[in-house]
């Protein structure tokens, strides 16, 4: 009589924050998988329910406190980790059935709950399956075509507005071959767009002394720039390069030396960079680097290397003590900056933020108006500067195909250079070949653009 083995149980996962965190789920799935559990779509058919928070700012803890409660009534069995686990007593207050909690990027304390909560199936044919010999988030939670590549924790940075240090500690960057072998699997595994992420692209390595190791017989350091200079000579198993996407880089001198690469083909000429503010005073008090002139200067140093270069960033308005002047200040700064795409947040007081100490706070009235006027200019820049590429081939990455309408035709959702996932914009086309699948890079004359997207069709070459 064959020996019946016992089902696997089962963890549901629910991941809120950034992408950051996202990689961090991945990971605790991939190591459960790995022990022997299997995967739920939803709550009904968990054992245990996963919740990772973030606990950036209180609208981001009240959604991971909503989150906990919902899992809670639709399943009951709950451990809660990720940022906001570092408040594990005001969790247990608001939900003292919580099984456990644990704070961000503690694998084997996630891992080690889960087992405590949902033992793993024992036997001898469970057991043999194998432990993860690698970094490689084998669960991936964004879809095939696009992976995020952690590089490191941790930030050296003492922002007043921000309690990311206190969350996810000092900078703490991963080893340079760790991280390109990651990268080859990933590419290898069918990702066609690398998005490199981190607390500070730009200060990598900084806490190693930018060690250098081997990676293929060649000594590397664990630099941003030899780093991007590695991941710009992957190539798909079809021959062709991924997109490699640069995100939260903080405008150290070094990187300049990555702007050639991107004219060259080798990097996606796109850098996501966290100005927050331009007007000195609100840079001071932000504990940001205040040398806004001179960033403008290199903006334009950077476009004429590579005209194509797109520049992303987020600003915060409504942070204490910013005048009528110090927001005139940025809206001028913005309009000469010329930024591609740009992201704005309401100054809202963090606990344990240095920021909520400072003097000068701005009412909420102010601050939303501060907020629209904006958003306002900037989606007239967006709207500019995108109206420019109407005629123009420009490729474009497959994120979604659509079923054929009445008339049998078929559109689909994508993404130019310009546009990450989840954040920017997106290249609407029409007509695409019924062959046509997520992750396909195809060139696409553009037809019509509006603030944010754009609207074209496949190019017959």
């Amino acid at each position: 009589m064959a020996t019946q083995l016992p089902s696997a149980p089962k963890i549901g996962m629910v991941s809120l924050g950034c992408p950051k965190a996202l990689v961090d789920s991945e990971r605790i799935l991939t190591r459960l998988r790995a022990d022997g559990y299997a995967m739920s779509p939803d709550y009904a058919g968990a054992d245990v329910v996963l919740v990772n928070t973030c606990g950036f700012l209180d609208s981001a803890k009240e959604e991971s406190l909503a989150a906990i409660g919902e899992a809670i009534a639709e399943n009951g069995r709950v451990i809660v980790t990720g940022c906001m686990g570092n408040e594990a007593e005001a969790i247990r207050a608001r939900f003292p059935d919580v099984l456990a909690v644990t704070g961000a990027h503690q694998y084997e304390d996630v891992v080690g709950a889960v087992h405590e909560a949902a033992p793993p199936t024992q036997g001898p044919f469970v057991d043999l399956i194998p432990q993860p010999s690698g970094p490689l988030p084998d669960v991936k939670l964004t879809p095939r075509h696009y992976s995020y590549l952690k590089i490191s924790e941790g930030c050296n940075h003492a922002c007043s507005f921000c309690i990311i240090p206190q969350l996810r500690g000092k900078l703490a960057s991963r080893r340079i071959d760790a991280v390109l072998r990651e990268a080859e699997k990933l590419v290898a595994g069918g990702t066609r767009e690398l998005l490199v992420i981190s607390q500070d692209t730009s200060a990598y390595g900084v806490d190693t002394r930018h060690e250098p190791r081997d990676f293929h017989g060649c000594e590397v350091r664990a630099h941003m720039t030899d780093l991007a200079r590695e991941l710009g000579q992957l190539s798909t198993p079809d021959g062709t390069r991924p997109w490699v996407r640069l995100h939260y880089v903080y405008p150290y001198p070094h990187v300049d030396a990555v702007i050639p690469l991107m004219a060259d083909g080798l990097l996606t000429p796109y850098l996501d960079i966290p100005f927050q503010h331009a007007s000195p005073s609100v840079l001071k008090a932000m504990k940001r680097p205040a040398n806004e002139a001179r960033v403008l200067e290199r903006l334009r140093e950077w476009r004429a290397i590579c005209p194509d270069i797109a520049i992303r960033s987020s600003f915060v308005v409504g942070f204490p003590g910013e005048s009528d002047a110090d927001f005139e200040y940025l809206l001028e700064w913005l309009e000469e900056a010329q930024l591609d795409r740009v992201g704005a947040f309401r100054f809202e007081p963090v606990e344990g933020a240095a920021a909520n100490d400072l003097p000068g706070a701005v009412p909420p009235d102010v601050t939303e108006d501060r907020y629209a006027r904006l958003m306002e200019l900037t989606a007239k820049i967006s709207a500019k500067k995108l109206q420019a590429k109407v005629g123009r081939a420009l490729p474009v990455i497959i994120d979604d195909v659509g079923e054929p309408d009445e008339d049998g035709d078929i559109g689909a959702t994508g993404r130019s250079q310009a546009d990450a996932p989840e954040i920017d914009g997106n290249v609407f086309l029409r007509d695409v070949a019924a062959e046509l699948k997520p992750g396909d890079i195809v060139n696409v004359l553009i037809e019509d653009a509006d603030e944010h997207d754009l609207f074209g069709v496949p190019t017959a070459d």
